[in-house]
């Protein structure tokens, strides 16, 4: 798949109840219009009903690191997005930044020793609690969220 495309979100068909996908600068400024957008349209399709919080919450995180992380905040790269939502499966959600990746199993866990002084890195710990389903693909620089 070539760098620029979208990533392709699992849930496809025709009884999608929400489909966005979009491109944007790895901006910080861009997170809360994006975050807006989305839960305006999760809000209104009734995607995540009681879960906006969580879902709000992961899915600013994962941009915040998609852009911070993955494309060192640098504007002129390019963060992709793509979020669905049905009846029977609930909403995903996929981020993809062009970053090199890393290894999700190698970030200490900010909640033991030293790490619950730290004033970051506990956005990925976040998102594992507030999401029922998280994985990392393309050796991760897509993470792929899912709410029920």
């Amino acid at each position: 798949m070539p760098a620029g495309s979208l990533p392709r979100c699992d849930f496809e068909g025709k009884d999608l109840l929400l489909k966005y996908d979009a491109s944007l600068p790895a901006d910080l400024k861009v997170i809360s219009p994006v975050v807006e957008a989305v839960m305006t349209l999760v809000e209104e399709m009734r995607c995540a009903a009681g879960k906006e919080f969580e879902v709000e919450t992961a899915l600013r995180e994962a941009l915040a690191n998609a852009i911070i992380h993955g494309a060192g905040k640098d504007p002129g790269k390019m963060i992709q997005i793509c979020v669905t939502c049905d009846q029977s499966r609930g909403m995903l959600i996929v981020i993809r930044d062009p970053g090199e990746g890393f290894d999700p199993n190698s970030l200490p866990s900010p909640v033991v020793g030293q790490e619950i002084y730290a004033t970051h890195g506990r956005g990925i710990y976040l998102i594992s609690q507030l999401m029922d389903e998280v994985r990392f693909e393309r050796g991760g620089t897509e993470i792929h969220m899912k709410k029920r």
